[in-house]
């Protein structure tokens, strides 16, 4: 029988699942349980009343966190001039280029946490489908990472944009700060997060959109909020 451990143990009946808690509770109380001998990270959970399977159904989008990640995130550009490479590589990218970075990206290459393409890049880019899609790396109009302005989306992940997708199960996690963050800074950045899935519920959405959203450390117990006054609160 495994053994459960103290930390495990002092955690226990922190969250009370039938309970419902605000934003700040929750903020605060994920804060207070990420106990682990790492910085964890603070997550939202989601579950939505949308059915992936029709592509008039998913929701994907991006959004700036107003405090970022607290995490280094490493950035690839994939762009043809040599002026897009220079200004991305300024703007902190790790690696930029065209032929060359698609070709080592195809052969397993994945050391970086988000990609961004210029436009005459995709059909080169689109290629890397099944490298890139399984890991949330390929680049996307719509998350803004398919751009002229490679530069500026580089800065821009790096300042703590990040994007979500709602997965064939209706589900979204998304980071929303670290445990060494304040709960001020928790709390805005979810508030962010939350706003933008909500503006981005389909049309075709029917029924209840929100149906389930919970906060939670990596290593610590969830806390449910009330998806009705969210709704409310971020329409």
């Amino acid at each position: 029988m495994p053994t459960i451990s103290k930390r495990r143990r002092a955690l226990e009946g922190k969250s009370d699942p039938a309970k419902t808690y605000t934003l700040g509770d929750s903020s605060q109380f994920a804060k207070e349980c990420a106990t682990a001998k790492f910085d964890e990270t603070i997550e939202l959970a989601f579950h939505l009343g949308v059915d992936p399977r029709h592509a008039d159904q998913m929701v994907r989008g991006s959004v700036s966190l107003p405090h970022g990640t607290g995490k280094s995130v490493r950035v690839v550009v994939f762009c043809k001039q040599d002026d897009q490479i220079k200004a991305a590589l300024d703007a902190g990218a790790i690696e930029a280029g065209s032929e060359e970075l698609v070709k080592k990206v195809g052969d397993g290459w994945t050391g970086f946490d988000a990609a961004v393409a210029s436009p005459d890049m995709m059909g080169q880019v689109g290629r890397l489908g099944k490298v890139l899609g399984p890991r949330g790396l390929m680049p996307s109009p719509k998350a803004g990472t398919v751009t002229p302005k490679v530069d500026q989306a580089v800065a821009e992940i790096l300042k703590g944009k990040i994007e979500f997708r709602v997965d064939k199960n209706a589900n979204i996690h998304v980071p929303v700060g670290k445990a060494s963050f304040s709960k001020e800074q928790i709390e805005e950045n979810a508030a962010a997060v939350i706003q933008a899935i909500i503006k981005a519920k389909p049309n075709a959405a029917k029924g209840t959109y929100l149906k389930a959203c919970c906060m939670s450390s990596t290593m610590g117990p969830g806390f449910r909020l009330d998806t009705a006054s969210l709704m409310t609160l971020f329409k």
